[in-house]
């Protein structure tokens, strides 16, 4: 349902922290101008974690008006707590979300039961399509094959975002469900062999900066034009590597604001890149012809 270049976008802030809705209007004109296939709002890149509830409601909200129907809007919607995720997800299927993102639940530590029980219920109040998002080096636990396996019953679970790093682990997904749930790349990094094992996209954190050549090598991924996609591949890695040099989304919200398209503020815990990083990011940016 959900396939291709998908990005996690960021959500930017003005000088006084506050949400900057014309810095991120344009941002989702600069994506879909670039061929991205699907917009990923208030996931961890759009630092979630730190929005209120009204703020992240108005992000949503705008992301939604803004795109206007063009391509889909996968609001992120999930908590560590299972009812407020259920209110949280049905608020933005009002406004109009086409699906939601949903992080495991985080802190909990759930038992694998737990985690079924919890997308359970939100698949069983919330009518919309659903992206399971498992992420264990923010959640402090990862959902196992056979628990996604077990949630791929449910016809309106309809994808994983697959952020583990394990390559078995979602190659056996894939091998026993994919005609059920599709697997989605949560790694830049892991695009190339992810899509190679049946992997239907990818949401992308380099989109953000990058979205033309994402979704070149995906695109050249579904057409089977291997040598192109690995060639871009490699051209990509020291990018993807630079969006990772701090914590996400530090660097690439950097990068976006070192192109000139917002600022580069983010809320604490998180602060401003160190000098050695940051000049490090600049010289890979540099290097592409981003600034």
């Amino acid at each position: 349902m959900f396939h291709g270049s998908m990005v996690a976008i960021i959500t930017p802030f003005d000088a006084q922290g506050n949400f900057d809705e014309e810095s991120y209007r344009q941002l989702i004109e600069f994506q879909i101008e670039n061929g991205t296939d699907v917009i990923v709002p208030c996931g961890t890149t759009g630092e979630s974690a730190t929005l209120s509830y009204e703020e992240h409601n108005r992000v949503i909200k705008t992301c939604i008006e803004q795109v206007n129907k063009r391509v889909p809007v996968i609001a992120g919607t999930g908590s560590n707590a299972t009812a407020e995720a259920i209110e949280i997800s049905q608020h933005a299927k009002e406004m109009g979300a086409d699906g939601l993102l949903l992080v495991s639940p985080y802190y909990n530590k759930p038992s694998q039961e737990g985690l079924f029980q919890h997308y359970k219920a939100l698949a069983e109040n919330v009518v919309l399509p659903q992206v399971l998002y498992n992420v264990p080096g923010r959640t402090g636990m990862n959902m196992t094959a056979a628990t996604t396996i077990r949630l791929a019953e449910f016809d309106n679970i309809v994808a994983i975002k697959e952020a583990s790093g394990d390559l078995t682990q979602a190659s056996e997904i894939i091998a026993a469900a994919g005609d059920k749930i599709d697997v989605l790349s949560g790694d830049d990094f892991l695009t190339l062999p992810l899509m190679a094992c049946g992997a239907k996209g990818i949401i992308s954190v380099t989109a953000n900066i990058m979205p033309k050549q994402v979704k070149a090598m995906v695109t050249s991924i579904q057409n089977g034009q291997w040598d192109d996609a690995r060639k871009q591949h490699l051209q990509l890695l020291d990018v993807h590597q630079a969006m990772f040099i701090e914590s996400n989304p530090v660097p690439v919200k950097t990068s976006a604001a070192l192109m000139g398209k917002c600022q580069a503020d983010v809320r604490l815990p998180l602060v401003a890149m160190g000098s050695g990083t940051l000049e490090k990011l600049q010289t890979v940016l540099r290097k592409h012809e981003l600034i």
